[in-house]
């Protein structure tokens, strides 16, 4: 981030600008159009809590490129890791030349991840590819095939990461078919189950669908997000992700928590799955590892990642030196400069002012979340029936109001907050001050 990038919200233009739309014009005659854009403005440079693009205006980042720049953007002390490795060397496969970055991040990983058994550590580029590494780990292990993954789960856009993922639109429409020995369980969805399934009821309606309809004598692996990202901020019940990974244990099942987007200080905890006292089997990082930089881990059980075989695991580009230096200087950031407290007291401020939103408008049909990882559910007044079209237009108002904000949920009526942890309180206030302002605006 650049010393001179002021934090404030500052809009010189309309939104979007003379320059962003001249730059969107050129997107669409030399970019693919299955790849969208949320925002219609051209970034330029970011860090803290704004992003300014090409036209001069700042926006308050409530984004953080999903869940990515948790420590900020253009981080110092990553700014600096990856200067540094790039004058030395930019790349060999460390698959041909190691090299001691990777090492390192993976000890890391394995100093940092939930539970205090043997641990090790693979790298990758993406969640996704991550994710598909960790299935075959878990196949590689247990000799079996099949996998669960959860209602309103999203776990990536590759062929195998597709079939895990729920949602149809705009993931899966036309790009099947799909990886077969996929099952979907039902997850424990604490605002729409019936009120009488709390977490452990919920985790006996999975288990049991588990039983039934796949076998556990079939089951490789169960793979869930503690808090689920693109499904909608779903918190599962007290209770819930403890039976199931307690069942996987009883059952030669190896149980994978999704972190891509929950990780790395994110809700308040190093990891979600600490929020319940659950030690995965493997864990799958991503996102807001490496402060920018593509880069993905699997880390787990060392019996369980020695399964595969020599050469077996690993790829061109995974744990590149640039993403390991930057990844080291992430994790340095968020330990020396205390950000899983940054994200409590995030929490604390987030749900104040929407809880107070809410009591006001019952549109905000719930308040969820942890850490820096907040989500409000719309609803049509007076009833839980999702609103998509209210949610889309709330989104429109904070962009134009020069606030960026996401949408999610498998009903597409989910707003979703990830400010980076090195936001001010005063940007997170006055970004929550837009929105409130255009829920009273679309009343």
């Amino acid at each position: 981030m650049s010393a001179s990038l002021e934090q404030r919200r500052n809009l010189v233009t309309a939104i979007p600008g003379p320059r962003s739309r001249e730059l969107m014009t050129r997107k669409k005659s030399a970019v693919a159009q299955g790849v969208g854009t949320t925002m219609p403005v051209f970034a330029v440079e970011a860090g803290g809590g704004v992003v300014k693009d090409v036209d001069g205006n700042s926006f308050i980042d409530l984004g953080s490129g999903i869940a990515v720049t948790t420590v900020g953007n253009s981080a110092p002390r990553v700014v600096d890791a990856v200067r540094e490795q790039v004058e030395a060397f930019t790349h060999t496969c460390f698959m041909i030349t190691p090299y001691e970055g990777y090492v390192a991040v993976a000890e890391a990983l394995n100093r940092l991840t939930p539970g205090d058994h043997d641990k090790r550590s693979a790298l990758f580029n993406s969640g996704a590819e991550a994710v598909e590494n960790a299935v075959k780990i878990a196949r590689a292990h247990t000799k079996k095939q099949a996998v669960v993954a959860f209602d309103h789960a999203y776990h990536g856009r590759t062929n195998l990461t597709m079939a895990m993922t729920a949602k149809s639109m705009p993931y899966k429409s036309g790009f099947g078919p799909f990886s077969p020995e996929v099952y979907r369980a039902p997850l424990s969805y604490p605002y729409r189950d019936e009120k009488n399934v709390d977490g452990a009821a919920a985790a006996r309606r999975a288990i049991t669908y588990i039983e039934k309809q796949v076998g556990a004598a079939n089951l490789a692996a169960v793979v869930i997000e503690p808090i689920q990202g693109e499904g909608g901020f779903i918190v599962p019940a007290e209770g819930f992700l403890p039976a199931i990974a307690e069942w996987c244990t009883a059952n030669n099942v190896v149980f994978i928590a999704d972190e891509v987007q929950s990780g790395f200080a994110r809700t308040g905890e190093m990891f979600a799955c600490e929020h319940d006292g659950v030690v995965p089997d493997l864990i799958v990082t991503a996102k807001g590892i490496a402060g920018g930089l593509p880069l993905s881990a699997v880390t787990g059980r060392a019996e369980m990642m020695d399964a595969a075989h020599v050469s077996g695991l690993g790829g061109t580009y995974g744990g590149n030196p640039i993403a390991c230096a930057a990844a080291l200087a992430t994790i340095e950031t968020i330990e020396a400069d205390g950000l899983v407290e940054r994200a409590r007291q995030i929490e604390r401020l987030m749900l104040d002012r929407l809880h107070r939103l809410q009591a006001d408008d019952d549109r905000l049909g719930d308040v969820r979340g942890r850490g820096a990882m907040i989500a409000v559910e719309i609803v049509k007044s007076g009833t839980d029936e999702p609103d998509p079209l209210l949610t889309n237009a709330i989104a429109a108002a904070s962009h134009l109001a020069g606030v960026i904000v996401l949408t999610c949920g498998t009903y597409g009526n989910v707003l979703r907050f990830l400010p980076p942890l090195a936001i001010s309180d005063e940007l997170l206030n006055e970004g929550l001050d837009v929105v409130a302002a255009a829920f009273k605006d679309n009343a």
